[in-house]
């Protein structure tokens, strides 16, 4: 669908690529962008990679490759309404989890604490350089050579992340991989990204925040009674029950939550048309360079979110079943990444060769990006490998 509102990006109005490509004859390049993020191999490697539990703990709870096909659902939708380009938001949202290592938030820990004296580790200046350096496909060029705007959504989703509005680096260094890229690629770090970003990190929120709470009930991590206090859940839950008074739980739970995702879409459809009106942006720069945020919640909603992050990060997040997990995929993704540092030859040959002896910084990048890649099933079988030593290589 053509984008409609004066603010939203163009695709026969990008900045290109990176490498010169002639277009497409029946594609966009917003719409060529999204294909090539689908086709990759780290965009398969999704399916085996935490949302919050490990795959094999339940074949019904999300994986990130099922949470990115939901957020760009979202995405898409909200473009539509608010006119906006719906390929390119759900180019990047289907690219925003690709810089994930496995076991989710415990193997992201685990692998910018073992990085600490090489720069750290960030899951989002790993997506850029998944999209940009580490997918091998091309002939021409590594990576996937998409247009400026995606990359651009990509690395400023959340905001700027220099200058007075890098509200959400709070005082942290820029990781080094996005500082080398932008050497060469300037993606223009002090303003906000496009609409369409905006819109794909919002659906990000609403996706996670309610599929979280949705797998948590299932596993019985905590019960339906638990959240009915809660300021968003408690008008829609009493919503279901009134109209369905004998519906099984399951359905309850379901219809719960859709109510949930329903009202959140509706608050930010209905925040950002307000912010629009004020601001009157009437071109995808002036989103840029606008002061604030284009997209977002009301404040209410903004509370109510909140509020619902807090119980999950309390009841799910750290109970004691997925600290249990996280404890155990922090060991393999730690023991993983101090093994490659020390004995680069037990990488596969294919990386061995970017590494320059033990323990240098080029080594641990070029073991960071192997386990990074790696999905959880990967990762254990590795470590298994590895460590255990009655097992065969």
């Amino acid at each position: 669908m053509t984008p409609r509102a004066p603010f939203a990006c163009r695709p026969d109005a990008s900045r290109g690529r990176r490498f010169a490509e002639p277009e497409s004859a029946t594609r966009t390049a917003f719409q060529r962008d999204r294909d090539r993020i689908v086709h990759s191999t780290a965009f398969r490697r999704l399916e085996y990679k935490t949302q919050v539990f490990v795959n094999h703990e339940g074949d019904h709870y999300r994986t990130r490759l099922t949470h990115s096909l939901e957020v760009a659902q979202i995405a898409r939708s909200i473009s539509r309404v608010l006119g906006l380009d719906e390929d390119l938001a759900e180019a990047l949202a289907l690219a925003h989890d690709l810089g994930h290592p496995p076991f989710g938030h415990a193997g992201e820990d685990a692998l910018d604490a073992a990085m600490a004296p090489f720069g750290g580790f960030d899951h989002n200046a790993q997506t850029l350089a998944v999209l940009t350096s580490l997918e091998h496909r091309y002939a021409d060029f590594d990576g996937l050579n998409l247009t400026w705007e995606t990359l651009e959504g990509a690395v400023k989703h959340n905001g700027p992340l220099i200058g007075p509005r890098a509200e959400r680096r709070k005082g942290r260094d820029l990781p080094w991989r996005i500082v080398d890229y932008v050497k060469g690629h300037d993606l223009e770090l002090a303003t906000f990204a496009s609409a369409e970003a905006q819109v794909a990190a919002a659906a990000d929120d609403i996706a996670y925040n309610n599929h979280d709470l949705d797998d948590g009930l299932r596993a019985g991590l905590f019960a339906i009674e638990d959240v009915e206090g809660l300021s968003l859940v408690r008008p829609a839950l009493a919503e279901v029950r009134a109209r369905y008074p004998k519906i099984e739980r399951g359905r309850l739970i379901h219809e719960t939550v859709r109510r949930l995702i329903d009202a959140m879409v509706r608050d930010l459809i209905v925040e950002t048309g307000r912010r629009a009106a004020r601001l009157e942006p009437q071109s995808a720069d002036d989103v840029r360079r606008a002061g604030e945020a284009l997209v977002g919640f009301s404040a209410a909603m903004k509370e109510a979110d909140n509020e619902l992050k807090a119980f999950l990060f309390k009841n799910m997040y750290r109970h004691f079943k997925v600290n249990r997990m996280a404890s155990k995929a922090k060991r393999v993704v730690s023991e993983l990444f101090a093994l490659y540092l020390a004995e680069p030859e037990c990488l596969p040959t294919e990386w061995r060769r970017h590494c320059d002896g033990p323990n240098s910084e080029k080594t641990a990048r070029t073991a960071c990006d192997f386990v990074a890649g790696m999905t959880d099933r990967y990762a254990f079988e590795e470590h298994d490998r590895l460590f255990n030593i009655h097992k065969r290589s």
